[in-house]
């Protein structure tokens, strides 16, 4: 009878031991198969709500706050400086932030460096391409969306724009020139303008482009100004990848004979330029920061948790996983059939039907003259990572505007 009660008693005991190591389990959020109440997100930004980019990228925080509520606590940090951004970094860190996005080229080797101080923390970097370099880190990640796509389409509506003007003899064939104000001669911005022109001369055969660098992505200034420099040049479309409205500024107060026609970045910009801005595209951060976000709830990998084309710690897509959108068509200066052209354009990309750097065109590396490129054979843009890589300028097509 004795050993029977102890028995019991045994039993009773290592019952409620286990029962009380399960509630600390669950409540720490590490048992399999659950999900943490609350995540807290950070984020670090180049810009603030009044520049394109950073505006854009807000919209995935805003996401978040409506997908999750008050389970999500988010802190943003606004015009962070690229010479110290660590001191941002550890400061979210230090708030016990789970996961921490930053949002510009410039903040990866420091957010790099802060992924191996904090191992605990997830780090995502947009639009960088060190992830999986030496050392790779389970908790840093690169993402960025296949842009090139989104451009070509509307280099695609603003050929079409220009064999209209030719047509109806606003211009002249020789005149169908493109301008595009680009913040450096480096991948992102080379392979965006390329596509541009790539798009255009599917429907203007003829047209060609002027670049003009700013050096600095966000100065109004500098980019009006430079949109002002390719208008004098004789450029009758201006598109961009900087970070302010100054080029669709510079569009709607050009007094010319003919209206020089904006197509924007990041942000629809019709509001600034109602009689000139022709249509956009935009990155959709949304799809990834809900992802990560959603991984870190379930404590789970977040490139497991991605509809994207995935690249070991980098992941990127494009129409096919909305991470790319067109813009709003201006409808009132659009060419005719330019919505259907959008569509059919778009669905082609989701059916892997368009290749965008293939031609009868050959180009260079800016910073080495010997490395050069036949696009003969297909240049495959974000084969190996989300971040672009053609850095070629073509030969007799574009011309660089110092």
């Amino acid at each position: 009878m004795k050993d029977e009660k102890s028995g019991i008693l045994l039993t009773v005991l290592t019952s409620f031991l286990v029962l009380l190591v399960f509630i600390s389990i669950r409540m720490s959020g590490d048992w399999p198969g659950t999900e943490r109440e609350k995540v807290t997100a950070g984020f670090i930004y180049v810009g603030d709500e009044s520049t394109p980019y950073t505006a854009n990228f807000m919209r995935a925080a805003e996401d978040l706050r409506t997908r999750y509520g008050s389970r999500v606590r988010i802190l943003e940090r606004f015009n962070v400086a690229y010479d110290d951004p660590s001191t941002v970094i550890r400061e979210l860190a230090e708030e016990k932030c789970d996961i921490i996005f930053a949002n510009s080229y410039g903040y990866g080797e420091a957010m790099k460096k802060m992924a191996a101080q904090y191992p605990k923390i997830q780090f995502c970097q947009a639009t960088c391409e060190d992830a999986n370099q030496e050392p790779v880190l389970p908790n840093y990640h690169n993402f960025m969306g296949e842009i090139y796509e989104g451009v070509y389409v509307t280099g695609c509506v603003a050929g079409r724009k220009l064999q209209e003007m030719i047509d109806k003899g606003s211009i002249r064939e020789e005149e169908a020139m493109l301008g595009y104000v680009g913040a450096f001669p480096v991948a992102e911005v080379i392979s965006a303008y390329t596509s541009f022109l790539l798009g255009a001369r599917t429907e203007c055969p003829v047209a060609r482009m002027k670049v003009c660098y700013t050096g600095t992505w966000s100065n109004y200034m500098k980019e009006k100004e430079c949109a002002e420099k390719l208008i004098g040049e004789g450029c009758v479309v201006i598109s961009q990848d900087t970070d302010t409205v100054g080029p669709a500024v510079a569009c709607e107060n050009a007094a010319l004979p003919y209206p020089v026609i904006h197509v924007s970045y990041n942000q629809d910009m019709i509001s600034v330029a109602p009689t000139t801005s022709l249509t956009g595209c935009r990155i959709d951060w949304s799809p990834y920061v809900c992802s990560a976000v959603d991984a870190v709830f379930r404590d789970v990998s977040i490139e497991d948790e991605l509809d994207a084309h995935i690249h070991g710690k980098d992941a990127g897509a494009g129409f096919s996983g909305g991470w790319v959108e067109m813009l709003e068509l201006n409808r009132v200066i659009a060419p005719e059939g330019a919505a259907k052209l959008i569509n059919d354009t778009v669905e082609a990309f989701k059916n892997g039907k368009v290749h965008v750097f293939l031609g009868d065109y050959t180009g260079r590396d800016p910073e080495d003259p010997a490395d050069v490129t036949d696009l003969r054979t297909e240049y495959k843009e974000n084969s190996k990572g989300s971040a672009p890589t053609f850095h070629y300028v073509l030969d007799e097509v574009i011309e660089v505007v110092e």
